[in-house]
């Protein structure tokens, strides 16, 4: 990878069909993680369809029979918007989350504080309601029910 890390696959995809512009393709995938890229289209392709890439108009050429297919490069701009889409998680579960979320909250100001007193410390408070003894017994018997 161009980041210097390695990546290897024992899986290679032949005959697959790579569309561009309804004109099918045949190609052969080695499916790897490439972060947000969909597919890499490698030398051998490229060389096997006579493509021409001109890289200061961003431009691929793609001769096919008579005609010859253009495929240009242009950049998304980006969106300062934010959308739900964008969250991983969200994306993650598509089942979880309703397609029509109403969007994010609102950002409200905080009106309430609590009043930190200069060097206070927590209350002396027992974590559990238990004694040792009976916690000890209570860790005993829920060891006991799970090894069953």
């Amino acid at each position: 990878m161009a980041d210097g890390n390695l990546v290897s696959t024992n899986t290679v995809i032949k005959g697959a069909t790579l569309t561009l512009l309804n004109q099918p393709f045949e190609i052969n995938l080695m499916p790897i993680k490439l972060g947000s890229f969909d597919i890499v289209i490698g030398m051998d392709w490229l060389s096997k369809y006579h493509a021409k890439i001109l890289r200061d108009e961003k431009v691929v050429h793609i001769p096919i029979d008579s005609e010859t297919f253009i495929i240009r490069v242009m950049e998304k701009k980006k969106s300062d918007e934010k959308r739900i889409e964008d969250i991983p998680v969200v994306r993650e579960f598509p089942d979880i989350f309703p397609k029509d979320l109403p969007g994010l909250p609102l950002i409200r100001q905080v009106e309430f504080q609590i009043d930190l007193i200069p060097r206070a410390a927590p209350v002396a408070r027992a974590p559990y309601r238990l004694a040792p003894s009976e916690m000890q017994e209570l860790s005993n018997k829920t060891l006991k029910k799970t090894l069953k």
